[in-house]
């Protein structure tokens, strides 16, 4: 499936978000949102789509949001009631800070708090070195995980994102990074809460979208003199869940507003049909039916037209059969127009059963007599 919006939708309908690898939006095709942003992102986190960009590729600092991925790798490696002891060094780390003074004993749960609601470099520091060891141990870890998930302009020098020489990443990085990151609940919760108490002190989120934002459901701010401002912003309407990514914006906190308003006014998450079926007879196997499913579970759609359905499947199925393998489409027509396809796939492995196995010509018969399957309809 193309995960991207195609250019024929854009044009068929005038409307005015994207076309492939191009950033478009606001009141028509030929228009851009009047963002600050020097390099951005949006996409939907179920699918992938691209939704909006600008530069999403261009390696630049990106300070504080580091963090989502210090949070991450924190969650992947320890225990929240793990304690660590607050040394003098960790407690001096400058720039923004959760105000640790040396001797105290924290939860990693209480300094994750300190990370994503302060921003906490004093809270990363002490996390990393409890659990790698060092800064650069802890930086190293980042970057393993950066490179399993296939972030390819993005390189971690240390775990709070004060700016260093050989460390950044992208607009788009960052996107799946958190795509990546909001599959843990635990760093879900983190991402959200909008204030928490540790050790007496009220902890505030510094993401203002948590309480300016409709659906919004968390975030990561970041700053640095030589980075600028940067904003990373998940917000959910309607099934539909966005992430927003803005580097170098002076003007973040209305980008986001602006980009997301847009942007959900005008595409819907539609699941494919999968309930109109889900099975197709097997002969000769070692079941009488194999499962289907579709290769991905949901389009981004635009909000106004008429959206048709055509679905095209084989009214039966020779064993063997492998899990994956191609069993037909879905087409999807926009007003008429051709919009998506997409793969239909087999669910399961049904064997072949050779005391049940037809002849040659048997099979010839069947395939001639039977003739496929197609429905249609309109949503």
């Amino acid at each position: 499936m193309n995960r991207r919006i195609r250019p024929l939708l854009a044009a068929a309908l005038a409307l005015a978000l994207l076309l492939p690898g191009t950033a478009r939006a606001a009141e028509d095709v030929d228009a851009e949102p009047e963002i600050s942003a020097e390099s951005a992102i949006v996409i939907e986190a179920s699918t992938g789509t691209v939704l909006y960009e600008r530069l999403p590729d261009l390696r630049m600092l990106i300070a504080s949001t580091t963090k989502i991925m210090t949070a991450l790798v924190i969650l992947e490696s320890c225990a929240l009631d793990e304690t660590v002891t607050v040394t003098e060094e960790q407690a001096e780390v400058e720039g923004s800070s959760m105000e640790l003074e040396a001797g105290e004993v924290y939860t990693v749960e209480e300094l994750l708090y300190g990370l994503m609601l302060s921003s906490g470099n004093d809270a990363a520091t002490a996390l990393a070195e409890h659990c790698a060891g060092s800064m650069d141990a802890f930086a190293e870890r980042m970057n393993e995980r950066a490179a399993a998930l296939g972030l390819r302009n993005t390189s971690f020098r240390n775990a709070h994102g004060l700016d260093a020489a050989g460390h950044y990443s992208c607009a788009r990085d960052l996107a799946l990074l958190t795509v990546e990151a909001m599959k843990n609940p635990e760093f879900c919760r983190f991402f959200a809460t909008k204030q928490q108490t540790v050790h007496e002190r009220e902890l505030v989120n510094h993401n203002r979208l948590l309480w300016t934002l409709d659906g919004c459901i968390g975030g990561k701010t970041g700053y640095t003199n030589a980075a600028g401002r940067i904003l990373v912003s998940a917000t959910e309407r309607e099934g539909m869940r966005l992430i927003c990514v803005t580097i170098c914006a002076p003007d973040d906190w209305n980008d986001h507003t602006l980009l997301m308003d847009s942007l959900f006014a005008r595409w819907q998450l539609v699941a494919l049909p999968q309930d109109r079926w889900d099975r197709v007879e097997a002969l000769s196997g070692t079941r009488d039916y194999v499962r289907l499913r579709c290769a991905v579970p949901a389009l981004v759609v635009p909000r106004e037209g008429e959206l048709r359905w055509k679905l095209r499947l084989p009214r039966f199925v020779f064993a063997p059969v492998l899990l994956g393998e191609r069993a037909g489409s879905v087409e999807l027509f926009l007003d008429g127009e051709p919009l998506e396809t997409v793969e239909v796939v087999y669910a399961e492995t049904v064997s072949r059963a050779p005391s049940v196995a037809l002849s040659a010509w048997e099979r010839f018969q069947r395939s001639w007599l039977m003739p496929g399957r197609r429905y249609a309809w309109t949503k």
